[in-house]
C-alpha cells in the first residue's frame, strides 16, 4: 500500500470516530434533556412504547408484540419485550417452546396451561390476576377454557437467552404447512425410521395442519388436525397416535436429557389420559387475592419480588400492580435497582418523568392499552385522571425487593434527610424548608391533584353514549 493510499485510509477512520462520538455527544445531550424547546415538545412522549408489531394473526387469535428497542436507547440493563396474547373462545396455541423466558398475566378470561418443567407435564387452570412462568426452552400450550369469553394475556418476553439480540424465536413443535412444525426440517425417511411408521403416514401428519398458530379445537369454522383429534373418542385418539408418539419420544428424550417430552405434552393437549399423575412444581400466582403492600384512601399498590413468588428468581424479573382513585396521584419518586415497563388496564391518567438535568423528560396521557416505560434511577409520578380510577401493571427488571425512593409525601426523601444542609441547599431558610416537606401528611398516594388531567370526564361521558368496544392493544 502506497503512502497516499495510507493516507487515505487515515483520514477514513478519523472520519468514522469523529462520527460515532459526535453522535453519541448528540444522544446524551437529547436524552439529557439538553436541546432546546422544539426538542422538548417532541419528547413529550419519549417513553411511550410505540413500536408494536403483529407476530401471529389468525381466526382463532393473535399475538402482538410491543418491541423494547422502540422504548428508548437507554433500555439495555435486560432486553424484554411485552406480549399481547388474545384468543377466541375454545381456541389453542399449539405447542412450541421459545427461546426466551414468559411470564404470563391473565387479563380477561379463563385459560389452561400445559408446560414441561422437569421432564412432566404440569397443567393449570388460570382465571384473572393469575401469573405463571414459563422458562426459555420449556415446552408449553395454551387453551382458552372461558366459556364463550375471549381471552387476554399480558406477558414479558425475555430475551436475556436468546439467539438473536433484541428478538425472540418460537420453535413449533406441532404444525404443518402453516405453522412449520420443526419435525418438517427431518426428511419422511428419517421421520419414519424414528416413528417407526410409513413415509406416507408421516408425510400426512405433516402436511395436515395449515390453520396458524393459534387454532379452534371445537369448532365449526375450519376443520383442523386438532379439532378432529377432539372429535374422537378418547380410546381412537390412542389408537391413531400410538404408534407415532411412542417411537420418537424415546430419542428425542435421550438426545436432549429429558428437557421435554413431546409424547407427554401432545397427549395432553388432546386429552389422552397419562398414566402418571403430573407433577405440580410451579404454581400460579394470584395478584389480586395479596392483600397491598400498600393501601389508604387514594389507592393501593403490590409489588412482587422473588422473596414473594420464588418463579421469579430464574427470570430475573418483577411485578407491580398499582389501583389510584380518581384524581389521586403516586408521589414522586425513583426506583434505585430496576426499569419498569407499565401498562394501563384501566381508565386514564398522565405519567410525568424527569431527566437528570431536571427538565421534563415526559408528560403524556395514557389510555387503557397504553405502554409505557421508565428508566432506571429517572424520578416520576403517575396521576389518575378525575374521571375515574387509573389501573396499571407492570414488570421490573430486577426480581429483587425495589425499595422506591419518595421524593414527596410523610415518607419523603427530604423529609428524611431534612436539616439545614437541605434547606441551604435550595437557599431557603429551615422553617420554610419544614413547612414545605412537613405539609403532605399523606405517603405513597396522595389526595386528589390539581394537576390531574382535567378533560378527561367529557371524553368520558361521550365514550360512554357510545357502543362498547375493546380498547387500546386489544383492538
Amino acid at each position: 500500500m502506497g503512502k497516499g493510499a495510507r493516507e487515505l485510509l487515515w483520514w477514513v477512520v478519523i472520519l468514522i470516530i469523529g462520527c460515532a462520538v459526535g453522535g453519541a455527544l448528540g444522544h446524551l445531550e437529547e436524552g439529557e434533556g439538553g436541546g432546546d424547546q422544539g426538542s422538548q415538545g417532541r419528547d413529550h412522549e419519549l417513553f411511550l412504547m410505540h413500536d408494536s408489531k403483529q407476530m401471529v394473526r389468525t381466526d382463532a387469535g393473535e399475538l402482538r408484540v410491543i418491541r423494547s428497542s422502540g422504548a428508548g436507547r437507554s433500555m439495555t440493563e435486560k432486553p424484554m419485550h411485552v406480549g399481547f396474547i388474545t384468543m377466541e373462545p375454545k381456541s389453542l396455541f399449539i405447542p412450541q417452546y421459545l427461546d426466551s423466558s414468559l411470564i404470563l398475566f391473565i387479563r380477561r378470561g379463563e385459560a389452561k396451561v400445559g408446560s414441561i418443567y422437569k421432564d412432566e407435564l404440569v397443567e393449570k387452570q388460570l382465571k384473572i390476576g393469575d401469573l405463571y412462568t414459563i422458562p426459555a426452552g420449556s415446552a408449553f400450550y395454551l387453551v382458552n377454557t372461558g366459556e364463550g369469553q375471549r381471552l387476554h394475556i399480558i406477558c414479558s418476553i425475555d430475551m436475556s437467552e436468546s439467539l438473536q439480540m433484541n428478538t425472540f424465536q418460537s420453535f413449533f413443535l406441532g404444525g404443518g404447512t402453516y405453522p412449520t412444525s420443526i419435525l418438517n426440517g427431518f426428511s419422511p425417511e428419517t421421520l419414519s425410521t424414528a416413528f417407526n411408521v410409513t413415509t406416507s403416514e408421516v408425510e400426512e401428519m405433516m402436511s395436515a395442519q395449515g390453520g396458524g398458530p393459534i387454532v379452534f379445537v371445537k369448532d365449526s369454522h375450519q376443520p383442523s388436525t386438532w379439532a378432529k383429534f377432539l372429535e374422537m373418542k378418547n380410546q381412537d385418539k390412542f389408537k391413531h397416535l400410538k404408534r407415532i408418539i411412542m417411537g420418537f419420544d424415546s430419542e428425542i428424550e435421550q438426545k436432549n436429557d429429558g428437557a421435554w417430552s413431546w409424547r407427554k405434552l401432545l397427549k395432553a393437549a388432546i386429552g389422552i389420559p397419562d398414566k402418571k399423575q403430573p407433577v405440580q412444581p410451579n404454581e400460579p400466582y394470584n395478584l389480586y387475592n395479596r392483600k397491598p403492600d400498600f393501601k389508604n384512601s387514594y389507592g393501593w399498590s403490590i409489588a412482587l419480588d422473588d422473596s414473594d413468588y420464588s418463579a421469579l428468581r430464574n427470570s430475573g424479573i418483577g411485578v407491580y400492580i398499582v389501583s389510584l382513585t380518581a384524581g389521586s396521584m403516586m408521589a414522586p419518586h425513583l426506583n434505585p435497582t430496576a426499569t419498569e415497563i407499565g401498562i394501563a388496564l384501566k381508565g386514564a391518567g398522565t405519567v410525568k418523568i424527569v431527566f437528570p438535568n431536571g427538565t421534563s423528560a415526559m408528560d403524556a396521557k395514557v389510555n387503557e392499552g397504553d405502554v409505557f416505560w421508565v428508566p432506571r434511577y429517572f424520578p416520576f409520578c403517575q396521576i389518575a385522571s378525575r374521571s375515574g380510577p387509573f389501573e396499571f401493571f407492570g414488570f421490573t427488571t430486577s426480581a429483587r425487593r425495589n425499595r422506591p425512593q419518595f421524593l414527596a409525601g410523610a415518607n419523603s426523601l427530604l423529609k428524611t434527610m431534612r436539616g439545614s444542609e437541605f434547606a441551604m441547599a435550595f437557599g431557603v431558610n429551615e422553617k420554610m424548608y419544614d413547612h414545605i416537606v412537613n405539609s403532605q401528611r399523606e405517603a405513597v398516594i396522595l389526595p386528589s391533584a390539581d394537576v390531574s388531567p382535567p378533560d378527561e370526564r367529557k371524553k368520558e361521558e361521550i365514550v360512554e353514549r357510545m357502543p362498547t368496544l375493546d380498547k387500546g392493544i386489544w383492538e
